[in-house]
């Protein structure tokens, strides 16, 4: 399988010079947890929301500041022809946990953690092919069930 067929799209983006400020706008407005820092077409590094917390907030900087003073570089990428078993081999070796997927210098997705562990569930459940399995996977998938809950019942 390719990652293409796994990757969010599109990638949330934005120019280096983008201020702290709107790239956590710009994850609360589309529900994610990482913008990719390009400067017109190859990624150039990539902001979390730890980085806003950790190399932003923490180091006092004005929430003006540009996303380049917080972003993570070089950036890692994937490729929308590379497959599930080169993002495992990455993400093992690199230890980050979203990635860029790119199709020649353009952008066109992003890979995480969790979509690759939803294509360990489908591939579970597929084996599984039982009830419970699809009621798990219902459940997940379901956008009406806001209220995913970890452990100790707290979300």
């Amino acid at each position: 399988m390719r990652v293409s067929e796994l990757m969010s799209s599109p990638a949330v983006t934005a120019a280096p010079s983008a201020s702290l400020r709107s790239i956590a706008e710009l994850m609360g407005v589309h529900g994610v947890g990482a913008v990719v820092v390009t400067d017109s077409r190859p990624p150039i590094g990539i902001v979390t929301d730890r980085d806003l917390v950790l190399r932003g907030l923490a180091c006092g900087l004005d929430p003006e500041s540009a996303a380049s003073a917080v972003m993570t570089t070089p950036v890692i990428t994937l490729s929308v022809d590379d497959g599930t078993a080169d993002a495992y081999r990455v993400y093992r070796r690199s230890g980050v946990r979203r990635l860029p997927v790119v199709d020649g210098h353009r952008t066109v997705g992003i890979l995480t953690v969790d979509d690759m562990l939803m294509d360990v569930f489908r591939r579970m459940a597929d084996l599984l092919s039982g009830p419970i399995a699809d009621s798990v996977l219902a459940e997940y998938l379901d956008p009406r069930s806001a209220r995913r809950e970890g452990p100790g019942g707290r979300t």
